[in-house]
């Protein structure tokens, strides 16, 4: 079975395609299909964005498409950046800027007040538009500096109490099991499974 992941990212990727490894699975990403266009990410949830993606993919690639939109939402910022959260510094900003943006957004905010949760929907999407929708959460807090040299995003940021160590310190093994990500693609390999 061929399955799209319609992302370019590729740390994304990498841990998708870790994770069904075993699967047997064959993992294409946008990369094996060139000439498409960007989908813009213009909804106002998670939700709305991986449909978006999964449903223009899967049409214009004829393939089974497996869609995610995930983010950071942190409380003390009513939610923040949220669906932005890739594009929090601006348009073409890196991770480094975004989570300066945050660092700053949170500054005199004291460290019981830094909860926060990684989000993750994924939309597994037929070429005739049909979608399913799966989503994981993991809870954590914002530290006032970035530790760690895994992951990517807002990885070194986001401390995971229950290890005492940030998202980019965890094995990716580890990060994959308890991640929001993990939990959506393990809830869409189910579902495939099934089918």
């Amino acid at each position: 079975m061929q399955l799209v992941m319609a992302t370019r990212n590729a740390g994304k990727l990498r841990e998708i395609r870790r994770l069904l490894a075993e699967s047997g699975i064959e993992v294409l990403s946008l990369a094996d299909f060139p000439d498409l266009p960007e989908v813009e990410e213009d909804g106002l949830t998670f939700a709305d964005n991986a449909r978006k993606k999964g449903e223009t993919i899967a049409r214009q690639t004829g393939r089974l498409t497996l869609a995610d939109d995930s983010g950071l939402e942190v409380a003390a910022l009513d939610g923040a950046p949220g669906v932005h959260s890739a594009r929090y510094a601006g348009t073409g900003s890196d991770d480094q800027a975004n989570n300066r943006k945050l660092l700053a957004a949170l500054s005199g905010v004291a460290a019981e007040g830094r909860q926060a949760a990684f989000v993750c929907v994924m939309a597994l999407c037929s070429p005739a538009e049909e979608c399913h929708f799966f989503r994981g959460l993991v809870e954590g807090e914002i530290l006032p500096a970035p530790r760690g040299e895994g992951g990517f995003g807002y990885d070194p940021l986001f401390l995971v109490p229950e290890f005492g160590r940030t998202m980019a310190e965890l094995p990716l093994d580890l990060k994959n099991r308890i991640s929001h990500r993990g939990q959506a693609l393990r809830q869409a390999l189910a579902y495939l499974q099934r089918c």
